[in-house]
């Protein structure tokens, strides 16, 4: 599939700001066999005095930029065209859960890919006795690591309600998990908690995600979403998986990369620091279209 995106992220100042710097992670990843990024650009506005380009330790390329003067506002606005394969259905080769140690301690990598990476606590993911708990509850000898996966994303789908003011970008797992509602970050770090408390390295994926309209509804513009899911790895013969417990399906063509983490914080849009005060307005919005013949 053949998509054009465009991305529109805006922020407008109650009181000027005197001051800042930020770190992007918006542009989508080229990725073997999966997905395949043919042009973007970004462009940000007041242009920043300062700007650069680097890709990070996991391997995102990101844009540091810097004012230090005064501006009212901050409008980023990316495009890019990214050409996108679901990935292949494969038998399960994963082993079951009591091997998986030992494929663990065989690989002798620490890679930005390594499973090793996706193991322990992260910054936003502190164990949880009460998700592990929840994890452990439908958890069978005779389950494979893949098998597993799959249970998890769909129990958290039946069990959480989907609900955009329950919680907010600093709600920890522990807080949503008590809630049970919370958005696709929300579903996302509840199950790489639960995954990782059984010894099943466990990652977050940052992305976009092609929404399509109730029959007879028109698309609107704009109304396509930056989105969150988990990938797992499933020993050394199937490697990495992508599953969506938002919506309790796997990762497919609609699933755009962005990047991949150990939680949010590896992979938050845009993160930095203000020099200013007062309130501010924000505005996103998201386009995800299939170009005609793809």
């Amino acid at each position: 599939m053949l998509y054009d995106l465009t991305l529109h992220m805006g922020y407008i100042y109650d009181v000027a700001a005197a001051g800042g710097r930020h770190i992007l992670r918006i542009m989508p990843l080229s990725l073997p066999h999966r997905q395949r990024l043919v042009a973007g650009s970004v462009a940000i506005d007041p242009q920043p005095e300062e700007r650069t380009s680097y890709t990070d330790f996991f391997e995102h390329p990101a844009i540091t930029f810097a004012y230090r003067s005064p501006h009212e506002k901050l409008d980023i606005r990316m495009q890019a065209r990214i050409h996108v394969e679901a990935p292949p259905i494969t038998a399960d080769l994963s082993p079951l859960l009591e091997s998986l140690g030992g494929e663990l301690a065989a690989y002798w990598s620490l890679e930005p890919n390594s499973p090793h990476h996706y193991l322990g606590k992260s910054p936003r993911l502190p164990e949880s006795s009460d998700i592990a708990a929840y994890a452990r509850e439908h958890l069978h000898p005779s389950m494979t690591v893949h098998q597993i996966a799959k249970a998890l994303c769909a129990r958290l789908h039946k069990d959480f309600k989907y609900d955009a003011k329950a919680t907010t970008v600093d709600t920890s797992p522990n807080e949503a998990f008590a809630l049970k509602k919370g958005v696709c970050q929300d579903f996302s770090h509840i199950m790489i908690v639960a995954l990782r408390s059984l010894g099943i390295p466990a990652g977050y994926v940052s992305g976009f995600l092609r929404t399509i309209p109730p029959p007879g509804k028109e698309r609107l513009a704009g109304a396509d979403a930056m989105h969150a899911w988990v990938r797992i790895w499933c020993g050394k013969a199937m490697g990495w998986i992508e599953l969506d417990p938002t919506n309790n399906i796997p990762a497919g063509s609609d699933h755009v990369v962005v990047g991949y983490g150990r939680d949010y914080s590896d992979v938050a849009p845009v993160i930095g620091v203000l020099k200013g005060y007062g309130n501010h307005s924000t505005v996103q919005a998201v386009d995800l279209i299939p170009l005609p013949g793809t």
